[in-house]
């Protein structure tokens, strides 16, 4: 399948693994709810990342009191010391599943390969348990898989994430007498956009969790998505936009001004143009003078500013700091 509607398993066999950033504007819409419902102070409380050795689960574990513990890490680290998980496991489409009731009792079930494979326990869990999280704070996107990028975008923002790129992994198998290459990932996010918000998250918490990697597929998305996230600190009117996207932005700032403010908006930018610098910045006219507003590089709650040239602003929502020239 192309895209599961829960955390469920995507195999080669099933269809091939979406890559690239197709839901970007969804993890970014994400990223903005989670600091308006939880505030800068609120997400700043998630700053250290679930640590490896936490949610290791060793094969001569009992099963069911491995996954009660694996889930109290979550709980614990998710800070819901009222929520018990029940953990069950079936044969079903979907990675997990959760039932989310008042409370205080929590059903997860997860599919039944978790049994012999357990090296995603921890990842499956970390998104059931999200749900239950988001349940709680009464925050969901309307439709499956808008809430489905939602739960996966808050689960790696806050820490826990990064168990379902590591989830991410290509290696051989024998089926039948045939050597092949099978493809394996849980998740609604494609690779490249869970690496995207860990390194959204790693700037913003100087939390680098790539070490921690035990695949090297999801090293590599990862890298991909620090790539992409840099890009949204080199956008105009950011200081550190490169020249080329300076002069666009000089360009369009003068095109604004010299139609008298009858609507000007930047044109979409070329596919070539795109992959240097996004132009999501806008200009509009004030009583005091020409005004843009643009996206917090961040958490994508867009600052508005006057032209004025070089100044530092400050967004109001997550409050970062930031050296624009407008």
């Amino acid at each position: 399948m192309a895209e599961p509607a829960e955390p469920g398993a995507q195999t080669a066999a099933s269809g091939p693994i979406v890559h690239g950033f197709p839901h970007l504007d969804t993890v970014r819409a994400a990223l903005t709810a989670l600091y308006r419902r939880l505030s800068a102070d609120g997400v700043a409380r998630f700053a250290a990342s679930v640590h490896p050795e936490l949610v290791e689960f060793p094969d001569d574990e009992d099963i069911y009191l491995g996954a009660q513990r694996v889930a109290r890490v979550m709980v614990q680290h998710f800070r819901l010391p009222d929520a018990r998980m029940v953990i069950g496991f079936r044969d079903m489409v979907h990675a997990g599943n959760v039932e989310l009731a008042a409370g205080p009792e929590y059903f997860i079930e997860l599919h039944s390969r978790f049994r012999t494979d357990r090296r995603d326990v921890g990842a499956a869990l970390a998104h059931e348990v999200m749900h239950v999280y988001l349940h709680r704070l009464g925050l969901e996107f309307p439709g499956t898989r808008d809430n489905e990028i939602l739960t996966d975008t808050a689960t790696t923002y806050l820490g826990a994430g990064w168990l379902l790129l590591d989830a991410y992994r290509e290696e051989a198998a024998i089926r039948g007498e045939r050597l092949m290459m099978s493809a394996y990932k849980l998740g609604y996010l494609t690779p490249e956009e869970f690496g995207y918000v860990l390194a959204k998250r790693a700037i913003a918490f100087g939390d680098d969790i790539e070490p921690w990697f035990r695949s090297a597929q999801a090293r590599d998305a990862y890298r991909a998505g620090l790539a992409r996230a840099q890009l949204d600190l080199r956008r105009p009117p950011l200081a550190a936009a490169g020249w080329a996207a300076r002069r666009r932005y000089a360009r369009d700032r003068k095109l604004f001004a010299s139609s008298a403010g009858t609507g000007f908006r930047p044109p979409a930018p070329t596919a070539s143009a795109a992959s240097a610098a996004e132009a999501d910045y806008a200009f509009e006219a004030a009583p005091t003078g020409l005004r843009v507003s643009f996206p917090c590089p961040t958490c994508h709650q867009r600052i508005r500013l006057p032209c004025r040239g070089r100044l530092r602003a400050r967004c109001t929502l997550c409050f970062t700091t930031l050296d624009c020239d407008a």
